[in-house]
């Protein structure tokens, strides 16, 4: 009986010693073929690298110590490396290993270079009917719309009340201007307009006598804004020649100070 426990003991710690044996040996596998992979990757990414020499510069090595790994899939993972590429902080080289299956070599997919989290990126891009100001135009620029501009309608699409056409053009479709203001484009010119150098809300008009809607300088302009906004056209008056708001003012109010 005892001869038999010490057998089954025996027995035992040999399967144990095997499992822990066939475990290790996985485990150094698994080991050895990450460290296959990444020498694999980091020759693509120096390869790269060594390739691109007339157009990029580093400050120190040109591929650096392995970042992190990204397992896409199992055909598919990600090795990134550090770079010392100038102007360029925290960008990493990113080389992507394919295979196509377990048991077979990796190739190299894809050797590119991606910012980090730390890395300096250009703002977001803003497309150029966005960012032309008016002090970007020049004699000559031209300032295209798009087809489907917000501000804009169709000008059949224009009632008299917004635009004071001639009856004779509501008749004759096509005779005035191809696009008019939408309801977006004129709040959108209001808003620009009152909260502008000639709004109420300037130092001028804060401090005027009276306002311009009682000046007799004060041409209103014509269709729905007419009640809210006007041109000057006093010569002496800093708001000459540009729309200001009714309740806009100044010194110059033809009012202000009458000298008989």
């Amino acid at each position: 009986m005892l001869f038999r426990s010490a057998q089954l003991l025996q027995l035992l710690a040999a399967e144990i010693w095997t499992s822990n044996f066939i475990g290790t040996l996985l485990r150094m596998t698994s080991t050895d073929k990450g460290l296959r992979e990444i020498d694999i990757a980091r020759e693509a990414a120096l390869f790269e690298a060594e390739a691109s020499v007339g157009n990029l510069r580093f400050d120190g090595e040109k591929v650096g110590a392995h970042i992190s790994v990204d397992n896409e899939s199992h055909e598919y993972e990600t090795h990134y490396f550090a770079t010392s590429l100038t102007g360029y902080p925290d960008w990493r080289w990113a080389v992507t290993l394919a295979r196509v299956d377990s048991q077979s070599a990796p190739t190299v997919c894809d050797v590119v270079l991606l910012p980090g989290p730390d890395a300096l990126l250009p703002p977001k891009w803003i497309p150029y009917t966005q960012r032309v100001r008016p002090e970007d135009l020049t004699p000559g620029s031209l300032v295209p719309t798009s087809p489907d501009d917000e501000r804009l309608v169709p000008g059949y699409a224009a009632l008299p009340t917004d635009e004071e056409l001639d009856p004779a053009q509501l008749w004759e479709l096509g005779l005035g201007r191809v696009r008019v203001l939408s309801p977006i484009g004129r709040d959108l010119a209001s808003d620009r307009w009152i909260n502008g150098e000639y709004g109420p809300d300037s130092e001028f008009a804060k401090s005027a006598p009276k306002a311009c809607a009682s000046c007799a300088f004060f041409l209103p302009i014509a269709g729905s804004l007419r009640s809210a906004f006007g041109v000057c056209a006093n010569s002496v008056s800093p708001a000459d020649g540009h729309v200001v708001a009714v309740n806009y003012g100044c010194g110059a109010h033809s009012e202000a100070l009458v000298i008989g």
